[in-house]
């Protein structure tokens, strides 16, 4: 599986992006597609993800203001909503597969300043 995202950049505080990742190959083979992400000086996190079966699970921080979609098997888009500095990080597509392992896309910057 290849995974293009898009859909970074500059916003102020309060703002919105939404951010939209591209699968393309085997999708079939995937269990989970989400976001991760990673700000200057600390670790990758996870920020959402959505398994095949449509749960998801958000992590503490952007719970009720970012929220995670597809629209068909092989996209995900993450709608962020009230952005704040502390959101300013570079964001990463990746996906899970059922057999293990996992694939990652290129990042896409997203930084909230005024």
């Amino acid at each position: 599986v290849q995974l293009q995202a898009s859909g970074g950049g500059l916003v102020q505080p309060g703002g919105s992006l939404r951010l939209s990742c591209v699968a393309s190959g085997n999708i079939l083979s995937t269990n989970t597609m989400g976001w991760y992400r990673q700000a200057p000086g600390k670790q990758r996190e996870l920020v959402a993800a959505m398994t095949s079966g449509g749960g998801t699970n958000y992590a503490d921080s952007v719970k009720g203001r970012f929220s995670i979609s597809t629209e068909n098997t092989n996209t995900v888009d993450l709608q962020m909503n009230s952005l704040e500095p502390e959101d300013t990080a570079v964001y990463y597509c990746t996906v899970t597969y059922y057999s293990g392992g996992s694939t990652w896309g290129q990042g896409t910057q997203v930084t909230v300043s005024s």
